[in-house]
């Protein structure tokens, strides 16, 4: 932990290296790069025709004297970093190679990997694995964003902290992709025809990743045994032409994603998470229904802005990780994770 004195105010500033500087790396530093209590001490990139060049400029701002590194053996050398930030990949097989890389460091990790975020029951060994290797190296490590990470698993867990019962939790993102960066629009096959959707979905590479480690956490929060999960995925079809996002989209095509995740005890739905991401979709917002004692609905109108937030939670965790015992932890383990709230 960096400390300095600005104005007659202690700043506590946290230093980290952003590993992968694609489309939300570079959100991630943008952002941090506004606040003060965060400051880039070194990037990585697998990207040759990165490497060399200030972090600040090839995100679209003032040189910040940070090159991007081809190793993060470089970037970590002489850094006095304390958080690796990896916005590399969404799946815990791939990740857990790089973290295998990266724990020897002995710097805690913040990863974006959607999958890493409660891993605990669809993918037990790597979560296992990555546990080990975490105590053994002495250093914490989570998995983060928006969704999941956030608004579909730990919000409403700590909703549900104003009930003395809780029979039910459903939660409803519906956010218009318009508005969301190019890599999202395409990961939810914005502008596939109908078959091609099928295709990519059978083949599991177009969905929104996480919703059933999402089911998993909030039931973990409740202490509910699932007996099972469950998860559907369907297209939203365009019914006319649609120009909002970054490409146009003819009537009968796709215009993105609706997905729902359940879980289940004794025989009964007891969590509900519907997703439904879209190029033109009306009436974004973010909700979330508790049905116990009290009841009770809480609504965010117009949703959050997902880019925004992912790089949000991403860096106010990479602040409190240091807090954290040893070993893979999720949200659900993290001191309240607050903003800069100043200057």
């Amino acid at each position: 932990m960096f400390r300095y004195k600005k104005k007659g105010i202690i700043v506590m500033q946290t230093k980290f290296i952003q590993v992968g500087v694609g489309p939300l790396g570079r959100q991630i530093v943008l952002r941090a790069l506004e606040r003060r209590d965060l400051r880039i001490a070194g990037a990585v990139d697998i990207a040759p025709e990165l490497h060399g060049k200030d972090v600040g400029e090839i995100c679209g701002v003032d040189a910040v004297g940070v090159p991007i590194s081809a190793s993060l053996e470089e970037a970590v050398h002489d850094s006095e970093a304390e958080v690796l930030v990896l916005a590399t990949v969404s799946s815990i097989a791939a990740l857990e190679t790089q973290i295998r890389a990266a724990a020897p460091f002995g710097l805690s990790i913040v990863s974006t990997c959607e999958e890493l975020s409660y891993p605990w029951r669809a993918h037990l060994e790597e979560a296992r694995r990555i546990d080990e290797l975490c105590r053994k190296h002495r250093i914490a490590c989570l998995g983060t964003g928006v969704n999941p990470g956030y608004l579909m698993d730990y919000l409403p867990s700590v909703l549900t902290t104003l009930c003395n019962r809780v029979t039910k939790v459903e939660v409803e993102r519906v956010q218009d992709a318009a508005h969301r960066r190019i890599p999202f629009q395409q990961k939810i096959g914005a502008g596939l025809t109908l078959e091609e959707f099928e295709v990519r979905k059978q083949s599991g590479t177009l969905r929104h990743v996480g919703l059933l480690e999402s089911v998993a956490m909030l039931a973990a929060a409740l202490g509910w045994e699932l007996e099972r999960m469950e998860e559907t995925l369907n297209p939203v079809v365009a019914t006319e032409r649609e120009s909002s996002g970054y490409q146009v989209i003819e009537s009968g095509r796709a215009r993105g994603v609706e997905q729902v995740g359940s879980g289940w005890v004794a025989g009964r739905e007891v969590i509900r998470l519907a997703f439904r991401a879209a190029v033109g979709e009306p009436g974004s917002h973010d909700t979330v229904t508790i049905t116990g004692t009290p009841s009770f609905r809480s609504s965010i109108d117009g949703g959050v802005n997902g880019d925004i937030a992912t790089a949000a939670v991403t860096l106010n965790a990479a602040k409190v990780i240091g807090a954290l015992n040893p070993g893979l932890r999720t949200m659900l383990d993290l001191p309240v994770a607050g903003s800069w709230g100043w200057g």
